[in-house]
């Protein structure tokens, strides 16, 4: 029982654990303490000397907004911030309540009265950006796994092909989204147009193509290698079999290349994370960056405080989605370090 729980640990990324796992298990108490000090007291150890660090520091550095937060205070503007998410759902639940107390009224009076249901239109608050750019950064993370994946299995699996279209990914694969954001944006206004009954916002279109454009390679270049580093006697084998080309992908080259891909797209996601933040800041998309952008024009007394509060909560999300990759990657290497 215990060996399938260190496995689910280790699978998950949740390493910190294995030691306390072990210990429960019986195994050298002391052994499992000192390695439980070197995977989690270390680094907590650590960011405690970082927060005291910044504590002292922070005080001392003044800037147009005013002196640095210190922990202390990011921590306080990051609890009113959930406190006016709070505050902005008790006023969304009261709007409601008092739209149906109306309408009922309304059937009272008069069964055949037409109801209508007005939306709420209060201020989108901090966990409503943290929503919108997690879902932004997923919606451009689906679209270039869509458009990589293919590409690399036919540059894996062709010589010309990868040839043909290894110049394409060398220009294009250092280029920042702050070059991107102008082309993007343009086309964006001139090919979608909004009306009231539209899907999605041009500035969510926006950012999303930016994510795309910005993440692709590194699946895209992950693939490619995956597929080229198959066994060739695997290969020959569906040969001899005569195997369709259908076949030969979805029975031997997938799940060969698998964990190369995955790798490919851990490393895109975490791109793409990075890349959002500047993409919401130009484009205007109601996210983190729009977020961390409104703060600072603001420039109030508390700016510089949920400014810090947004960086810690960028890097968090970060870690925990490289985290979820890393255990899909783990899942799906079987039992392969790439």
């Amino acid at each position: 029982m215990h060996n399938q729980l260190i496995k689910f640990l280790n699978i998950t990324g949740l390493t910190w654990f294995v030691p306390l796992a072990k210990i429960a298990a019986g195994e050298n108490p002391s052994l499992q303490i000192r390695q439980l000090w070197l995977i989690m007291g270390v680094p907590i150890l650590a960011f405690m000397i970082f927060l005291g660090l910044w504590s002292f520091s922070a005080s001392k550095v003044n800037t147009s907004l005013g002196t640095i937060p210190g922990p202390v205070a990011v921590w306080h503007e990051a609890g009113g911030l959930l406190d006016d998410h709070y505050a902005e759902r008790a006023k969304e639940a009261e709007y409601y309540q008092r739209q149906q107390t109306r309408n009922e009224q309304k059937r009272a009076e008069d069964p055949n009265a037409q109801i209508k249901i007005r939306p709420y239109n209060g201020q989108a608050t901090y966990l409503d950006k943290i929503y919108t750019s997690l879902y932004t950064v997923f919606a451009g993370f689906v679209i270039a796994t869509l458009i990589a994946v293919p590409l690399g299995l036919f540059c894996g699996m062709s010589p010309v092909f990868s040839t043909a279209i290894n110049p394409l990914v060398q220009i294009f694969k250092p280029v920042s989204p702050l070059a991107w954001l102008p082309i993007v944006t343009l086309v964006v206004s001139a090919v979608y147009v909004t009306g009231d009954d539209s899907w999605f916002e041009k500035s969510f279109l926006t950012s999303a193509v930016t994510v795309t454009l910005c993440s692709l390679w590194p699946t895209l270049i992950n693939t490619a290698i995956g597929v080229s580093s198959i066994d060739k006697d695997l290969i020959n084998v569906g040969k001899v079999l005569r195997l369709g080309w259908s076949t030969q992908i979805r029975k031997i080259i997938l799940p060969s290349a698998l964990p190369y891909i995955f790798t490919g797209m851990r490393l895109s996601l975490g791109v793409g994370w990075m890349v959002l933040i500047a993409a919401e800041m130009l484009a205007q998309n109601p996210g983190l960056g729009k977020f961390v952008w409104d703060e600072f024009q603001n420039g109030s007394s508390n700016s510089l405080g949920r400014i810090m509060v947004a960086v810690f909560t960028i890097g968090l999300i970060g870690f925990a989605l490289d985290r979820i990759m890393q255990s899909l990657q783990n899942l799906f290497s079987f039992g392969r370090t790439l």
